[in-house]
């Protein structure tokens, strides 16, 4: 019988975290002296490290996006044969290389540590009344003018673009999947600026990696969806 760390350790190990996210981020503000810049410069530094995890599931996805083409064949041909359509997409996987969950896996063993960045800067009381730059004057306070909230629904909107989308997915939720930057963008126009300036800044770099694996292998990276109706 696997026994569960007590509660005390797993909140003690977390706080720790903390800590040390905090402290690194007052390291990089007392050298540049910008709170939003040591946000930026701290989400580039995480994003670098992680890089190797990044890579893998962007380059699984490049693949993926490349065979598209061939995939929307076989299964317009099979798409009465259920029994087929999945020996031929198997196959079709075989021969180009490719993992179906070689794109979701490596990105989601990163998504812990953001997830803490998140929580951390929102619980850091350093942020309260410091300005960024022009109309951020409190990275405790939500954006007054709503413009980070929308360069992140733009940043996710181009990222969706270059997804490569799944064999078989609902119509519906398709669709779903559209609205999911007006979403998200709607709930960043009550959050503090500082979360938001993270996650912008977090997405840019991520669809720049993302558009570099995909002139890498070739991946077409026109911002027609490729498996968008």
């Amino acid at each position: 019988m696997i026994r569960r760390p007590p509660r005390s350790t797993l909140s003690s190990s977390s706080a720790a975290s903390d800590v040390y996210k905090r402290q690194l981020l007052s390291m990089i503000n007392s050298v540049v002296g910008n709170w939003g810049v040591s946000i930026i410069l701290l989400t580039i530094l995480v994003k670098l490290l992680l890089w190797p995890l990044s890579a893998k599931g962007f380059s699984s996805m490049a693949k993926m996006r490349t065979a598209q083409p061939k995939l929307k064949e076989i299964q317009e041909r099979y798409k009465d044969d259920r029994a087929k359509l999945g020996t031929e997409m198997m196959a079709l996987y075989k021969k180009e290389g490719i993992n179906p969950a070689g794109g979701c896996f490596p990105l989601l063993l990163q998504m812990p540590v953001f997830i803490a960045f998140f929580f951390c800067l929102r619980e850091s009381v350093e942020l309260r009344h410091e300005s960024f730059f022009f109309w951020i004057q409190d990275l405790s306070a939500p954006d007054p003018f709503f413009i980070l909230p929308v360069v992140f629904a733009a940043l996710m909107y181009l990222t969706q673009q270059l997804n490569p989308q799944p064999p078989g997915m609902d119509p519906t939720q398709a669709q779903i999947m559209k609205f999911m930057p007006v979403m998200i963008a709607a709930i960043f126009v009550i959050m503090p600026a500082g979360l938001v300036l993270y996650s912008v800044a977090n997405s840019a770099i991520s669809l720049v990696q993302q558009r570099s694996m995909y002139k890498k292998y070739g991946a077409n990276i026109s911002t027609t969806h490729s498996g968008g109706g």
